[in-house]
């Protein structure tokens, strides 16, 4: 190699000083404010980092459950730590990471939570996070106020492992709401045993506390509710139970014997009990029973009308009131410790006075938790004055059942519902008791708005809509950013929410509108400029779609997603290609190309064969086509060969 000798000199002087650079001392990095969901009540940062490293000394105080030691210690080995050594006290000093784990009572948190300055979080759930830097070391507490909250702050850590390096901070935080969580309630197939076990493994990364198990196609949930399960079944169940319980998530049964219950029948009340009695047996202590979709203008037997007089609104509330006291007393009974009953009522979807609600005021045990869907069955917002109103209605604070993201309904056909959980007014913790979201038959794709749900729930006035949804998508990616690009992209062609009505809550694909709609302005200003970079814009948006189900399929994301959502991410695939021959046609016939007509028409064939894409035959209630970005994708691809003229004269 030839040396330039004239340059020389200056090399050498920069050899000198970049020798200098490197033997200077490397500046620490600052502690930056980790993103946490749900969005903790409060945090705030200390000086110093703390390196988890290869060597951590795991320390739980006595009386610590040992599900939760276990699952710190997971975690630990996640973030590459290869020696987990135990101890059962603290060091005066810390050599290296030391992580200390149990309830605030225990003498050995208090004296680490001193150490910090730190006072303890005392609300039910709730926990305090002290990480405190020490040197090459430090002392991270995580002090639960009780069980559950302990292992609240374990889901907290495992965020917190997740980083490079863990900040020095305190956090206290403990849920808005005391019941959050999803209540398997959907019309149609329902969810697999494996899908629950799932499920609920995932309800314990958001700090849900509550699944309801309601699926409206179980025969012996609601058809033929008084028959005894079969045995297998009965069996499965209990192992989802102890499953729930791993999870600190409280497993409810919930039964529906409206469509042909005789309310003043003593033989239907000891059915229930029967039922509640089998279910006890295999670990489940909380209990529900749903009235909702059911005929309440009509007796179901004469002795009905013989105790409560002729059917109607009033009468079915105070048959209905009674059955549900002798089954609360009866619970009670028998479990002294068992949770409320929770009912959901014939009338769920509003809070007007009736004389339903009147007469369950009037009459139902103010024990029992009432559930209530909204200001609809699917509401497209709810305020603080609307569950004050429900409050006033039912006579106590109602767990909110939201009807989202199931889409169990005729307008949902075709549909996964993946829009951020949205239009939900910070405050409502005040007037609700929690609550329930009723996820999709797909249990994978539901965990994008269930993280919204509970994440709200837990802390309605900091939650941040837009930036939890991220998070889900992170979350389903591993980690992986290209895949959870791919993941928003997706989300966002699914993005329409639609209620009973004919407008939708949430509208569809923002994202990819905000960009076909530059194009179309662009187009229409005449400037050569800008309509170059609308349509290098759209071709990559263009290529983000198409590559998208790939990405998505890769391995990264958790497979069950991916196949749940086959057909979308085939349709999605097509469409892709459609939109990318639109924007080859569409910069052919700016440069005055004639090919762009043939660019149109094989986006028009390849936009026919993604429409005709078929959902999964009986995965959801209905089935019909696949709807992917519906109303503007679709709607582009159709209109682009009239946005330019082509030039078709070297046709002639």
């Amino acid at each position: 190699m030839k040396r330039h000798m004239g340059k020389l000199g200056t090399c050498s002087s920069l050899m000198v000083v970049a020798a200098g650079l490197m033997a200077a001392p490397a500046i620490a990095q600052p502690a930056t404010l980790p993103a946490l969901f749900p969005q903790p009540v409060s945090v705030a940062l200390g000086r110093g980092t703390i390196t988890l490293g290869r060597s951590v000394v795991l320390v739980a105080a006595p009386g610590t459950d040992p599900e939760t030691t276990a699952l710190v210690r997971g975690i630990l080995s996640e973030a590459g730590v290869e020696t987990i050594t135990t101890a059962r006290s603290l060091p005066s000093s810390f050599d290296r990471p030391h992580i200390l784990l149990g309830t605030a009572g225990t003498a050995l948190v208090r004296d680490a939570l001193a150490r910090t300055r730190t006072t303890a979080d005392g609300n039910a759930e709730g926990y305090t996070i002290a990480a405190l830097a020490s040197g090459t070391g430090g002392l991270i507490t995580l002090a639960g106020h009780d069980a559950d909250g302990l292992f609240h702050a374990a889901q907290t850590f495992r965020q917190l492992a997740g980083r490079t390096t863990i900040p020095a901070l305190t956090i206290q935080d403990h849920p808005a709401m005391p019941i959050r969580g999803t209540i398997e309630g959907f019309y149609g197939k329902p969810w697999t045993m494996a899908d629950r076990t799932k499920h609920l493994d995932f309800l314990a990364t958001v700090k849900a506390n509550t699944y309801v198990y309601s699926p409206k196609d179980d025969p012996y949930a609601r058809d033929r509710w008084r028959e005894a399960y079969p045995a297998a079944t009965l069996s499965a169940l209990g192992t989802l139970a102890a499953t729930a319980r791993r999870n600190h998530v409280n497993f409810v049964y919930a039964i529906s014997p409206g469509p042909s219950v005789c309310f003043s029948d003593p033989a239907d009340a000891q059915a229930l009990q029967r039922k509640f009695d089998a279910l006890r047996g295999i670990g489940v202590h909380s209990f529900y029973v749903a009235l909702d979709d059911i005929e309440y203008t009509k007796w179901n037997c004469e002795a009905d009308k013989a105790k409560f007089g002729p059917s109607g609104a009033e009468a079915a509330g105070i048959a209905q009131a009674q059955l549900l006291n002798t089954v609360q007393v009866s619970l009670l009974a028998r479990d002294p410790q068992s949770r409320p009953l929770i009912m959901v009522p014939t009338e769920y979807y509003d809070a007007k006075e009736t004389p339903y609600k009147a007469a369950l005021r009037k009459h139902l045990d103010p024990r029992v938790v009432v559930q209530w869907t909204g200001t609809d069955v699917v509401p497209p917002a709810i305020s603080v004055p609307d569950a004050k109103q429900a409050t006033k209605a039912f006579g106590r604070k109602t767990l909110l059942w939201d009807n989202y993201p199931v889409n169990d309904f005729a307008q949902t056909t075709g549909r996964l519902l993946m829009a951020p959980y949205a239009r939900r007014e910070a405050g409502l913790a005040g007037e609700l008791s929690g609550i329930l979201s009723n996820p999709m038959n797909q249990e994978a794709p539901s965990r994008v708005a269930v993280t919204g749900v509970v994440a709200f729930a837990w802390n309605d006035k900091g939650y941040d809509a837009q930036r939890t949804w991220h998070a889900s998508a992170r979350d389903l990616a591993g980690g992986d950013p290209r895949a959870t690009a791919a993941l928003l992209t997706f989300f966002d062609t699914q993005h329409m929410a639609p209620t009973f009505g004919s407008q939708p809550w949430q509208e569809q694909a923002p994202k990819l509108k905000a960009v076909l709609d530059r194009v179309r302005e662009a187009l229409a200003d005449g400037d050569a400029t800008a309509r170059h970079q609308a349509l290098t814009d759209l071709t990559r948006t263009a290529d983000e779609i198409a590559n998208a189900p790939d990405i998505i399929r890769s391995g990264t994301v958790d497979p069950a997603f991916a196949e749940q959502s086959r057909p979308w991410l085939d349709a999605m695939a097509i469409w892709g290609r459609a939109l990318q021959l639109t924007a080859a046609g569409l910069a052919a016939a700016d440069a005055g190309s004639p090919a762009a007509t043939r660019y149109f028409a094989d986006a028009k064939r390849l936009a026919a064969e993604a429409a005709a894409v078929q959902s999964i035959p009986g995965a959801t209630r209905f089935d019909g086509p696949i709807k992917v970005a519906d109303g503007v994708l679709d709607r582009f691809i159709a209109d682009a060969p009239t946005l330019i003229a082509i030039d078709t004269a070297s046709n002639r």
